[in-house]
């Protein structure tokens, strides 16, 4: 029997997915946070905004009423188009309405931190 592994989606900011970006890979999984923009219902294309970054998601495996004004989270893979457009193919999404973004951002910051001190303490 075969098993395939399913990545948890790294933690990123619209920002850092831009096409000088080292996370801008093809089929990499990232979780990604932002204000839904934009929804187109026939293609089931949302566009999420954090600042002045966006990013297409593709939510047709989603079972959400998506609502733009909302906040949401996504995880999936990033599938670059050859005009280097991204989109993220969601396999997961929620409402995060109630999340308040600056400590989110902080959190990922001092989360990064932590793992960059723990990775520095096993190498030494």
């Amino acid at each position: 029997m075969a098993t395939s592994t399913i990545s948890a989606g790294v933690l990123v900011s619209l920002q850092e997915l831009n096409p000088s970006s080292p996370n801008f890979k093809q089929g990499a999984s990232f979780r990604v946070t932002g204000k839904i923009q934009k929804y187109d219902l026939e293609t089931a294309v949302a566009v999420i905004v954090d600042g002045d970054a966006s990013l297409k998601v593709d939510t047709q495996f989603l079972k959400l009423n998506l609502r733009p004004g909302s906040l949401y989270q996504f995880i999936g893979e990033l599938q670059i188009e050859p005009n280097n457009e991204a989109i993220l193919e969601a396999r997961v999404g929620r409402n995060v309405d109630g999340l308040d973004t600056n400590l989110y951002h902080q959190t990922v910051q001092l989360l990064r931190q932590f793992q960059a001190e723990q990775a520095n303490s096993r190498t030494s």
